[in-house]
């Protein structure tokens, strides 16, 4: 047994033993204090045994390289007032090497028919210039509000039958355009599909989602297939369709616009993401990754980041914060991350001339050893 590995199992075992003991203690009062022991018991028996999934799973990823990443959606950088080639050629100066990158429908074939690849060509040509790899999320539903982007010519509060054909044909220009690119790393399938309180989106159906996945492992057959879920929730997918590796959101600070109107710090430890990714290794032995580590400011009240000081900013993303975001990705266990708002951090060093984020990301992506070649989705250990 590796040396680590039985050094969690010991912490584990006099942990459970030491918490036991104290509702031990009350079990000689009444009926209701028996109940209530019972209870804690049963209770911190499943968050021991959740704490101890996670920690076995830290301990078997604790040899793999980390990687670590950024969304870049040149749509997102040109709404801040920034040139968006500017912005890529920015973040790869500092050390990003792997980049989730988006193939927005709307931008693609905003006629039908028609199709236009030149803004991901100069995204890829950059990469490949730098020798960066892509993830290249797929589909209708991509990162970004609206969540999902059909073009205007599509309706897709209609009928699916009336517009999935199309959408098929669609990724289907995509997936030839881009399967052979090198730089090319990974497709993420979707993103958090099944996300029904979060951005206009109509149709959730598994039906569609196995389709594309159908396709897409049809056409790249040799290619990592990702899909996300989203962050929080302990469910587990467990229905078609299985792609090679689950990604995950991971949000930490968030404005609360239904109750409290206040800003709101998940209190989730890294090691219950590290039970959610062990859960699915042990069950379909599939890794998990961080598709999404928040590191951007959350505005208040619905407003745009353009629309909101720099103080209130800091409320919910400041240097310390950011710098947090890096160590709380780490903790998880999981070595792919991929993290969001870089665009963000250059927005507040070009326009609002404050580096304090963009100094914080510079150091850990610097930090963070790209240059052997080797990338997490492609390791044998996967």
């Amino acid at each position: 047994m590796p040396q680590k590995t039985s050094q969690y199992l010991a912490k584990f075992k006099n942990a459970a033993i030491y918490l036991i003991k104290i509702p031990l203690k009350y079990w000689q009062g009444s009926k209701l204090h028996k109940a209530i022991s019972i209870l804690i018991i049963l209770v911190l028996i499943i968050v021991l045994a959740m704490a101890g999934i996670g920690e076995w799973y830290i301990a078997t990823q604790a040899n793999v390289p980390m990687t670590y990443g950024a969304s870049f959606i040149p749509d997102y950088a040109e709404s801040l007032g920034l040139n968006p080639k500017q912005t890529m050629t920015a973040l790869l100066n500092i050390g990003v090497r792997q980049f989730r990158l988006t193939s927005y429908w709307s931008d693609i074939e905003p006629i039908k028919g028609s199709f236009n690849f030149s803004q991901l060509d100069w995204e890829f040509a950059l990469a490949n210039k730098y020798h960066a790899k892509i993830v290249l999320t797929l589909g209708l539903r991509q990162p970004r509000w609206p969540e999902c982007h059909p073009p205007s010519w599509i309706n897709t509060a209609g009928p699916v039958s009336t517009w999935e054909p199309d959408l098929l044909t669609f990724m289907s220009k995509v997936i030839n355009h881009y399967k052979y690119n090198p730089a090319l790393e990974a497709w993420q399938l979707e993103n958090e599909y099944f996300l029904k309180g979060f951005g206009d989106c109509n149709n959730f159906s598994r039906t569609r989602l196995i389709s594309e996945f159908n396709l897409l492992s049809k056409l790249s057959p040799n290619k990592t297939i990702i899909i996300s879920r989203s962050n929080n929730a302990i469910g587990f997918p467990v229905n078609n369709p299985t792609p090679t590796i689950y990604g995950i959101s991971i949000y930490k600070r968030v404005w609360d616009a239904n109750v409290t109107h206040r800003y709101i710090e998940y209190p989730y430890p890294g090691w219950y993401y590290a039970f959610l990714a062990g859960v699915q290794q042990i069950y379909q032995h599939k890794n998990m990754i961080i598709t999404e580590m928040q590191a951007e400011a959350w505005p208040p009240e619905g407003k745009g980041i353009t629309q909101t000081s720099l103080a209130e900013q800091n409320k919910s993303l400041s240097p310390t914060r950011l710098r947090n975001r890096f160590a709380f990705a780490k903790s998880t266990g999981m070595k792919d991350v991929i993290m969001w708002g870089a665009e963000y951090w250059y927005y507040r060093k070009q326009i609002l001339h404050d580096p304090s984020l963009w100094n914080v990301a510079k150091q850990e992506f610097k930090a963070n050893d790209y240059h052997s070649g080797e990338y997490l989705m492609t390791h044998p250990d996967l």
